[in-house]
């Protein structure tokens, strides 16, 4: 265990100081937040794919297989794949043109400056989540390598310290860099363990029979109504409720050229499609390896279930085995987090507090990033501490927020032209106030609370548009009616 917890704390040492390196490539804010516009495909992909691959992709999604079979996934990996896919298809080429350095720019160049601020707000709360699950996943780590001598919470702690450090310094640059190392390590270390886990298994045939037989391949609803609308909802959500997502959008953004932005998000989505399934493997590998264990993990649910790779790899895997899969599990987490962290921190410093001081000195901006970096991380450690939801309920309830709030804004704000400033507001005012009102009063209606949000946003985007406008259009630049 001590040689693990070594290599751990070298392998940490080595993140941190490819992210400090970074900071050499930044000047201004643009290099912060869009990497200078700067990265070559084979980085674009990486960054796309290793920040998709986050900790409820090895940890949670696995573990929810387990359970409940393919269709008890169908938010993640197949929804967050389908995003990707849309992202590169309608929307890579208009973000990358508009030359912007967050999400929140867009709607205020197409609404103007109150649907900036509102939407913003919305995006950047949603992130509590998101962040949230993958510094919980830092904490299991930490908490299962030193067998329970660092408390989950404590681990929560000290992993946020760690993705705050070089984060901070580098940026967008760290992102990046960070995250090409670490797709690597995540692709040469889950393969490796899945080797030895086929073996312990008995063979790969052996698991995939076990699986089927247990109906584990079942993706479609076999019930009603009910059961196939929260099918459709968990996809949807992220689907299209992470389009408009600031790290999304940063992906697109820091590509070299436009085509670029769309080979990166469509080869990132490929790839992370395809590996989302090696946790899951694993993960059912490790039923038929250990049952007794697997199977009290499952009786306990809640994070507990999270449980199930890391303590098969501890107690069933050679020294060498352990080492490359928390290498890879750490360099999932990582890389998430970092881009996680840096998101929602340059929306809302963008878009809602410069506002606040009008005339920012770019050096000032630079700063101000930072410092409200340090502010949000603290924020999300809150928030995970209080949290005892799984990573991957974590994710999908996080972009309910964007669903009911950003996206029909952002999609009309493109595609059509009669869309307005007031459609706009009253589409997200409309879609979050159904959807909090639908989660508080209704949340076990046949219909979820974030479709009815989502319906409500489309109708008060239709309404406020074709209604005389009581409010006047704050679209700008490229978006002027013509």
């Amino acid at each position: 265990m001590t040689s693990l917890v070594l290599f751990t704390i070298a392998y940490l040492v080595v993140t941190i100081a490819i992210g400090l390196y970074a900071a050499k490539f930044v000047s201004s804010a643009k290099d912060y937040l869009v990497a200078g516009r700067n990265l070559p495909l084979y980085m674009n992909t990486a960054t796309v794919f290793a920040t998709w691959f986050g900790a409820e992709t090895v940890l949670s999604v696995s573990a929810t297989f387990v359970q409940d079979g393919l269709g008890g996934i169908p938010a993640d990996p197949f929804g967050a794949t389908f995003c990707l896919i849309f992202v590169a298809l309608f929307f890579a080429r208009a973000f990358y043109r508009l030359d912007l350095l967050t999400i929140g720019d867009f709607y205020k160049k197409r609404y103007g400056k109150g649907v900036e601020v509102l939407t913003s707000l919305a995006v950047t709360l949603s992130y509590l989540g998101w962040t949230s699950a993958q510094l919980t996943a830092l904490g299991i780590v930490f908490n299962s390598l030193s067998q329970g001598a660092i408390t989950l919470d404590q681990g929560i702690l000290l992993g946020a310290v760690i993705v705050l450090v070089y984060t901070t310094m580098g940026g967008m640059w760290s992102v990046a860099l960070t995250d090409l190392f670490q797709s690597v390590v995540i692709v040469l270390g889950l393969f490796y363990v899945a080797i030895l886990a086929t073996d312990q298994a008995g063979g790969m045939a052996k698991v995939i029979s076990h699986a089927s037989e247990a109906g584990k391949f079942q993706f479609w609803p076999t019930g009603g109504s009910k059961e196939w609308w929260a099918f459709v909802a968990a996809w949807a959500t992220l689907a299209i409720g992470s389009i408009p997502q600031q790290d999304v959008f940063q992906r697109v953004t820091s590509a070299r050229n436009e085509n670029t932005a769309v080979r990166g998000s469509l080869l990132g989505a490929a790839a992370y499609f395809c590996l989302a399934f090696v946790p899951m493997y694993l993960a059912y590998s490790a039923l038929l390896v250990d049952p007794a264990v697997v199977n009290g993990l499952l009786k306990q649910g809640g994070r507990e279930v999270q449980l199930i790779l890391p303590n098969m790899v501890l107690l069933h895997m050679p020294l060498f085995a352990q080492v490359m899969f928390f290498g890879a599990l750490l360099s999932a987490i990582l890389s998430t987090s970092s881009g996680a962290l840096l998101a929602p921190t340059a929306l809302f410093t963008e878009n809602v507090v410069k506002p606040l001081f009008g005339q920012m000195s770019d050096k000032r901006f630079l700063l101000a990033l930072r410092v409200i970096l340090v502010f949000f991380t603290a924020g999300v450690l809150v928030f995970a501490l209080n949290n005892t939801s799984t990573m991957y309920e974590m994710v999908q309830n996080a972009y309910k927020v964007t669903l009911v709030g950003a996206f029909v804004p952002l999609a009309c704000g493109i595609y059509w032209r009669r869309a307005s400033t007031q459609g706009a507001l009253l589409s997200s005012l409309v879609g979050l106030a159904v959807w909090v009102i639908c989660e508080k009063f209704f949340a076990e209606a046949d219909i979820p609370p974030q479709m009815w949000g989502l319906f409500a946003s489309i109708a008060g985007m239709v309404v406020g548009s074709y209604a005389p406008q009581l409010i006047k259009d704050g679209r700008q630049d490229a978006f002027a009616k013509g």
